[in-house]
């Protein structure tokens, strides 16, 4: 079989081969591209991973292909900077986006829109990082780095001692995200003080404040100590010249899977393996996603975006993206999905696509999502949310193609419980109490979720819970609860159900505490009791 290699050099000269092959090649002059956005940057994107590439990488491509656009994107990395070199530098900056169908088909697309990377850290590629930022041309920068980059505080809520020294570092010798952020903001406001959109991207509430609030702890706590002006935080302050808009992205994006690898094999495509950076492996050429992609973001009071909107980017104003944001995590996607994990780590399931063959388990999350969440439902008005659920349903967790595990997404569930339950349940106090007494899908899913914490599953058989940072004081309070053993632990189970910091509501007050307490007890029967329990429903 003819080899195809991810290079520029391959898929200028063999461009026929790979076309033959299945994939979209870009159509523009990928280094009159490149040469542009050096010369002229108007987007900076921190943090070049899986839904990057997949997602706003690969629209920035469609928009250059169709003339939208003359500049691509400019990746810059401020932690492990060196893997750039790995999975961009290696391959001429090139990446191939999968996108997995739900019908078992794929397509493929080689993405060029990437002109740069730069390590922007103090010791590598900060003269070229403070240079891009002065420019004038620089529109907009765009974060996906995960909620906790915009963290800056440890788990007493005070500033990390590197976070402290950093702040009192007359020469700005920063090292941490949000400082190299905030520096790099400071260079462009002493090098014309130029209007910027900061957009962070990451699935988190409000993710635009947190960005903004980091950034400001920083640049207030220079002012403080002399090392930099007031009129600069007047700059960060004045929405006309640093906006912070708040976003909403979904796009299912698993970690690279062996089977699209295996696929791309037999297409002659390489490299398909991971490249191996002091001892550790990164993701590879290719990512693979779903097909289903939203973003909405706010519409910028400081630049203008790119044209995103031509491929089905939403800009609109705050209030309808919080209410976007709201639809999503308490009703049409994120309470269905803990569903999922809680009981498919239970009966024993390892992938949420097969979850859904299971009609028990889709009879329970349809009551979660439709009988339960949609009475008291935040309508945003862009998004349908009936539409929203239906897609979910019967594209998104069905796609056999997307290698999602009810393991990775039962990670942090106490986390999420009070966002993905506790905001439904109290709409219904506030709304409509008399219904609460009513509801059994949502009491089930809590229920559920105690009844995993046994670590015990359907079959009798000891599993390991997820990653939570309150696992072992959860398991703590159900230490006198046994698999079997139903007499005399009301208390125990109390001790959680009570604690309202979990689920942002007194759920005893609300008089879900004894049906919670009677869904767990009928699932902590015997050997296949939550089978049953799920079938009762």
């Amino acid at each position: 079989m003819t080899e195809v290699k991810l290079s520029l050099q391959s898929i200028q000269n063999d461009k026929a081969l790979w076309e033959e092959k299945g994939f979209v090649l870009p159509s523009y002059d990928i280094e009159k591209v490149r040469a542009n956005t050096k010369e002229n940057p108007a987007w900076v994107h921190f943090g070049g991973g899986n839904i990057f590439r997949a997602f706003p990488a690969r629209i920035q491509d469609e928009i250059l292909d169709e003339g939208l656009a003359d500049t691509g994107v400019i990746i810059f990395e401020t932690f492990g900077a060196e893997k750039l070199d790995y999975i961009f530098g290696a391959n001429d900056n090139l990446s191939t986006a999968v996108t997995l169908k739900s019908d078992g088909t794929v397509d493929l697309r080689v993405v060029g829109a990437i002109a740069e990377t730069v390590k922007a850290t103090k010791s590598q590629d900060w003269a070229r990082a403070e240079e891009i930022f002065a420019k004038e041309s620089l529109k907009v920068v765009s974060f996906t780095i995960t909620e906790k980059g915009y963290n800056i505080k440890g788990l007493d809520g005070d500033f990390t001692d590197q976070v402290k020294a950093e702040m009192k570092d007359k020469d700005l010798n920063v090292s941490n995200s949000m400082a190299i952020v905030a520096a790099l903001l400071y260079h462009r406001f002493k090098n014309g003080a130029y209007p910027i959109t900061m957009t962070s991207m990451d699935n988190c509430s409000h993710n635009g404040d947190k960005l903004k609030a980091s950034v400001l702890d920083f640049a207030n706590a220079w002012v403080e100590n002399g090392i930099v002006e007031k009129e600069f935080v007047e700059y960060l302050e004045d929405e006309t010249k640093v906006f912070f808009p708040l976003s909403m992205i979904d796009k299912i994006t698993p970690v690279a899977d062996e089977s699209i690898g295996k696929i791309l094999k037999e297409k002659g495509y390489s490299p398909v393996e991971s490249p191996i950076m002091d001892g550790r492996p990164q993701p590879p050429s290719y990512v693979n996603a779903e097909e289903t992609e939203y973003l909405v973001i706010e519409e910028s009071k400081a630049t203008s975006y790119p044209a995103w909107d031509k491929k089905g980017i939403i800009f609109t104003d705050r209030k309808t993206v919080d209410e976007v944001e709201t639809m999503k995590v308490t009703t049409c996607l994120n309470p269905l999905h803990t569903a999922l994990a809680v009981y498919g780590c239970l009966l024993g399931y390892d992938l949420i696509s097969a979850e859904m063959k299971d009609e028990d388990l889709v009879k329970l999350i349809k009551g979660v999502g439709y009988t339960e969440g949609m009475p008291v439902v935040v309508d945003p008005g862009i998004i349908n949310p009936k539409e929203f659920i239906d897609t979910v349903l019967n594209v998104r967790f069905p796609n056999p193609f997307l290698p999602d595990a009810p393991q990775r997404i039962a990670t942090d569930t106490s986390q999420k419980v009070a966002v993905r339950y506790g905001k439904t349940l109290n709409a219904y106090k506030d709304t409509n109490p008399e219904a609460i007494k009513d509801l059994k899908f949502i009491p089930a899913v809590i229920a559920g979720w105690l009844r995993y914490l046994l670590a015990i599953d359907d079959e009798g058989k000891a599993f390991e819970p997820s990653p939570d940072p309150m696992l072992a004081s959860l398991q703590e309070d159900l230490k006198d609860v046994k698999f079997k053993d139903n007499e005399g632990i009301d208390d125990s189970l109390l001790k959680i159900i009570g604690n309202e910091e979990i689920f942002g509501i007194d759920l005893v007050e609300i008089g879900l505490a004894d049906k919670i307490i009677a869904d767990f007890k009928e699932m902590n029967k015997e050997e296949g009791a939550v089978r049953k329990f799920l079938q009762s429903l």
